[in-house]
């Protein structure tokens, strides 16, 4: 049996498990969820006003699920956004959207989940053809992998939305050296991990900046803005900047 076939099942059998230990108990109790892969696990149900670890790994994972120009916060602490990120990822896969990330929402998100953490469409290789060891960009090698993974748990997001086709990745982090040899600007957003280059697959460049608008990027940079006909550029940064004036993304 596959590997993440064997997980899943894994993970199911004890979400079962747990449903009729929290059953047992009063109905004051937290629910043992047990949402569990080789990355992360999650033991309680997760609403408004939680806050911890677990808020924060799942807030990554909803990211790509921000209100549309909004870009949420990962800080650990479960407030309305979050709420409404959680309850648009539960609209999307079809689950009771309350905006409460409980032992169903969970398991949704372990199934669209490898070992590393990574989803499962998109890999720590893809989003580096540069530095393998992510060391000499803008910020540390640890949190360049770090913006990297929120980066692609968007572009999960972006890839269902879409209807699952596959999301061509060109380019993703760059050291310095590497940017230079690309050409790339003193201040690139690939120098810091979060930032994706998208070449045309099974959807056009202007279907990719459109919808990137949906799904928590502060920059989108496409055709007509200049040096980008050739692809649509996704990043977060501190300030919203989107231009893809081909595609009417402004």
């Amino acid at each position: 049996m596959p590997r993440r076939t064997v997980r899943t099942v894994l993970a199911l059998v004890m979400v079962a498990a747990a449903v009729l230990v929290g059953s047992a108990a009063s109905a004051s109790t937290d629910p043992q969820i047990k949402a569990a892969d080789g990355c992360f696990s999650w033991d309680r149900t997760l609403s408004e006003g939680a806050s911890g670890d677990d808020v924060t790994q799942l807030q990554i994972r909803v990211s790509g699920y921000a209100d549309s120009g909004a870009v949420l916060g990962i800080d650990g602490q479960f407030g309305p956004a979050t709420k409404a990120a959680v309850t648009r990822f539960q609209e999307a896969y079809g689950l009771g959207a309350n905006g409460v990330a409980d032992a169903a929402t969970l398991q949704k998100i372990v199934d669209l989940q490898d070992d590393d953490c990574t989803p499962v469409h998109f890999s720590y290789d893809e989003l580096n053809n540069c530095n393998s060891d992510w060391s000499g960009g803008a910020v540390s090698a640890a949190e360049a992998k770090a913006n990297a993974l929120r980066t692609m748990w968007k572009l999960e997001a972006l890839r269902h939305a879409l209807g699952d086709q596959p999301i061509r990745v060109t380019s993703g982090f760059r050291s310095k050296a590497c940017n230079d040899q690309a050409g790339g600007s003193a201040t690139s957003r690939h120098l810091f991990g979060d930032a994706a280059d998208l070449g045309v697959s099974p959807h056009s460049l202007c279907t990719l900046a459109k919808e990137s608008t949906n799904r928590g990027f502060f920059e989108i940079l496409g055709p007509g803005y200049p040096n980008h006909d050739d692809h649509t550029h996704v990043a977060h940064r501190s300030t919203k900047f989107w231009s893809a004036p081909n595609c009417g993304v402004q």
